[in-house]
């Protein structure tokens, strides 16, 4: 699809609610792609980058 440009959390964690910051400053202007993954779950979501 397109280049990876960040990894926010990659390591295994207990389970529960957590909250990760992320800094798009370095990005441009368009469309991002975001995908969540567990052993059991994968969700891809669309993001805009309006600058």
């Amino acid at each position: 699809l397109g280049n990876e440009v960040a990894t926010l959390v990659n390591e295994e964690l207990l389970a529960g609610k957590y909250e990760i910051e992320f800094d798009g400053n370095e990005l441009t202007s368009g469309i991002y792609f975001y995908q969540l993954e567990s052993l059991t779950y994968t969700k891809t979501k669309k993001m805009i980058v309006l600058k």
